[in-house]
């Protein structure tokens, strides 16, 4: 940090505002293709949301009172969608920083005639913050995160204990936290902030990890891992009250 950022930092902080300093994630910027520029600025009215309008009012965004998903983290969206298109039934908000990313998934979603998807372009822990009511979620998805492999790095992943709780609160009772990863360390640290947090309930039948739900689509990146024998563990905890 320069010292002019850190007398930035330092100024805020003496005027009561919270700055955060440490993201859980890289900006990749990348370049667009062509179509994916034509989805941001052709469909982003229909699917888009924006972190400024602050919190949402999910009936009002759908127009039904389904139950919500929420994906953290969806690449380039091609399992986001197929979840929402084989569930019309259940409402899904989506949450990624590439942009890339974003206009993939508006691009697959606008081909695959997907109309219960809204996506966010942004940081997902402002959109909980700001923009996710408390008890409207019935399930939060976070598959195959960053795992910052290096232990000085690992402060940077974004399970951990705050989030885990802001998770909680934003899930109805009952409502589920499932999380997927192919690093084993990962899991673990993933696991012990789970059973170490208050208000949710493992629904392993091994007090561990769950088998892959059928809702969860096989990534070719998961089915390529399959083939060279490296393992994917998923998580499921539900919130208790």
């Amino acid at each position: 940090m320069s010292e002019r950022e850190h007398k930035t930092v330092e100024q805020a902080a003496a005027e009561g505002k919270y700055i955060r300093t440490v993201r859980s994630f890289v900006k990749r910027e990348g370049r667009l293709t062509k179509g994916q520029a034509a989805a941001l600025e052709n469909f982003w009215s229909q699917m888009g949301l924006n972190h400024q309008d602050g919190e949402i009012d999910c009936y009002q965004l759908f127009g039904n009172n389904n139950p919500v998903t929420l994906e953290i983290g969806f690449g380039m969206g091609k399992s986001l969608v197929e979840m929402a298109k084989n569930a019309p039934e259940t409402n899904f908000i989506g949450i990624e920083v590439h942009r890339p990313g974003v206009g993939a998934c508006i691009a697959t979603a606008q081909e695959e005639g997907v109309s219960n998807l809204k996506v966010y372009e942004h940081d997902a822990i402002e959109i909980l913050a700001d923009c996710i009511p408390d008890k409207s979620l019935t399930t939060v998805q976070l598959f195959f995160p960053d795992p910052w492999h290096k232990k000085k790095h690992h402060k940077r992943r974004i399970v951990q204990p705050e989030f885990v709780e802001t998770i909680r609160q934003k899930l109805k009772v009952g409502g589920v936290f499932h999380m997927a990863t192919d690093w084993e360390n990962y899991a673990e640290c993933m696991l012990e902030d789970m059973q170490s947090s208050p208000g949710y309930q493992n629904l392993s039948e091994t007090n561990d990890y769950v088998p892959r739900p059928d809702a969860r689509p096989l990534t070719k990146f998961e089915q390529r891992g399959h083939r060279l024998g490296h393992g994917v563990w998923d998580l499921q905890f539900a919130r208790k009250d």
